[in-house]
């Protein structure tokens, strides 16, 4: 079937695009920017202080959050936050993180840097984000480190009670038409920027959401934000000429507008191929981009320049589907082209292990995520979040072993990024000891983590504990 539109020749049907796709990311050893561009005052909490915030038992009782912040100090939020980004990731971490052998990083983002999405009726949060992502994405680039874009805090918000939504709330709305939607024009906006701000070229992979609740029954509409999302990034691709693996999908653009992305962007939104909400996120997020363009100087790479792209698809990324119980959607029914699926392991918040050291090591080297996941369809995987922290008082012998034999059980999937990259050393966090298993950096100084991430102290630290049991909550 063909479809003409505007200039626009689609071929293929989307619906029934195959699945598979053939690659496999392997070997990722990454950290997450925690607290960057999304602050999260418990990982630094004295220079939340010395910004104004507050510190509470309820985060949702104090400023405790970027939007609870906003609000209290509307005339100075941005000033003060542009001195944060400015100080927490910099150019001499990228050369550590290097030097450290680490070739992904996660980047924690929450839908405000577009600041387009924001409703400022009852909105509040912190401007300017975005020339620092980009300032970022450049020095990660130079540096050879590839970048995923983690849309960590929704419109709306997605958990309650958590700093990492950027507003810690117990009045969760994202799982409702008018923030999905605004969650796909963010993706549109993400996708282009990543095929064609210069900047952008360290990203491989956007991730969908963070951390969404695990009841299911409470999160409505998730299975059909999945398509759409994908849906969205690869529309995007298509109309830049990006082969996507698998799809059965290809674009032609006419040469009335092939000049002039933004142009081919609005007459692929009024294509019949797509859902009308997929459509409408297409078309809104044209006036964005233009924008975006003004402000950065990429109106003549937006409006002005032949924009067919030779890069790969971005690899879309969902939390696994094992993350959620009571009948889930499946992320894998939503793929189309490169997808991958992220899995996040604490043992220090319970409900995995006994709290004792041989309950760890016997929980974590029998680990099966990996392998039931795969049995349905999510895979690959990586462990986008995990650490050092314990439920116990850890000594330094067992954070030796703790740390690589997770490192060898997530490097059983596709790889694994450390949370965080940094954390805060200081009479708050009594010194290093918040650093100490929270921290990569602090873990290289100390030596609970290799200085070559692919290495271990001990590679048969799992030995004695393979195929033995322990009461456990959860593999």
């Amino acid at each position: 079937m063909r479809h003409i539109l505007a200039g626009l020749v689609l071929s293929g049907i989307l619906v029934t695009v195959a699945r598979a796709w053939g690659g496999q990311l392997t070997n990722i050893r990454g950290v997450n920017l925690g607290s960057w561009l999304l602050l999260e005052p418990w990982m630094l909490p004295q220079e939340w202080l010395n910004m104004g915030g507050q510190s509470c038992a309820d985060c949702s009782k104090c400023i405790a959050s970027e939007s609870s912040f906003a609000k209290a100090y509307p005339e100075t939020v941005d000033a003060t936050f542009a001195q944060h980004w400015d100080t927490w990731f910099t150019q001499d971490d990228v050369n550590t993180l290097k030097a450290a052998g680490i070739n992904t990083v996660r980047v924690p983002l929450g839908y405000w840097i577009v600041e387009a999405l924001v409703d400022r009726s009852h909105e509040s949060y912190p401007r300017g984000g975005l020339e620092y992502l980009r300032r970022g994405l450049g020095w990660l680039q130079d540096a050879g480190i590839q970048a995923i874009l983690d849309h960590h805090a929704l419109p709306g918000v997605q958990t309650a009670g958590q700093m990492f939504t950027g507003n810690c709330t117990s009045d969760v709305q994202f799982y409702t038409p008018y923030n999905y939607h605004r969650a796909l024009v963010w993706t549109a906006v993400m996708t282009a920027l990543s095929h064609l701000d210069p900047a952008f070229g360290s990203v491989f992979a956007i991730e969908a959401i963070n951390e969404p609740i695990m009841n299911a029954t409470l999160t409505p509409g998730y299975g059909n934000f999945q398509k759409n999302f994908v849906q969205v990034i690869r529309a995007v691709e298509l109309v830049l000429g990006i082969f996507v693996p698998s799809s059965g999908l290809s674009l032609s653009v006419s040469p009335s507008v092939s000049n002039n992305f933004t142009a081919a962007l609005s007459a692929t939104s009024s294509e019949s191929i797509f859902p009308v909400e997929v459509q409408t996120a297409l078309l809104e997020a044209v006036p964005i981009l233009l924008e975006i363009g003004i402000a950065f100087g990429l109106q003549t790479i937006f409006e002005a320049s032949v924009f067919h792209q030779s890069r790969p698809p971005l690899v879309t990324n969902f939390m696994d589907v094992n993350w959620q119980y009571d009948n889930p959607s499946n992320p894998a029914d939503a793929a189309i082209g490169p997808q991958a699926y992220d899995n996040h392991l604490y043992y220090s918040f319970g409900g995995v292990a006994a709290a004792d050291p041989k309950s760890y090591l016997i929980s974590i080297c029998n680990l099966t995520r990996i392998q039931a996941d795969a049995a349905v369809g999510n895979s690959p995987l990586w462990f986008g979040e995990w650490g050092l922290a314990t439920q116990f008082n850890a000594t330094d012998e067992f954070l030796y072993k703790w740390a690589d034999a997770q490192k060898l059980a997530y490097s059983k999937g596709a790889g694994w990024i450390y949370w965080n990259f940094k954390t805060e050393i200081s009479a708050l966090t009594n010194g290093s000891a918040l650093a100490r298993q929270w921290s990569y950096l602090e873990g290289l100084n100390l030596g609970f983590l290799t200085q070559d991430p692919a290495a271990y102290h001990d590679p048969d630290v799992c030995g004695p504990y393979i195929n033995s049991t322990t009461h456990s909550a959860s593999s």
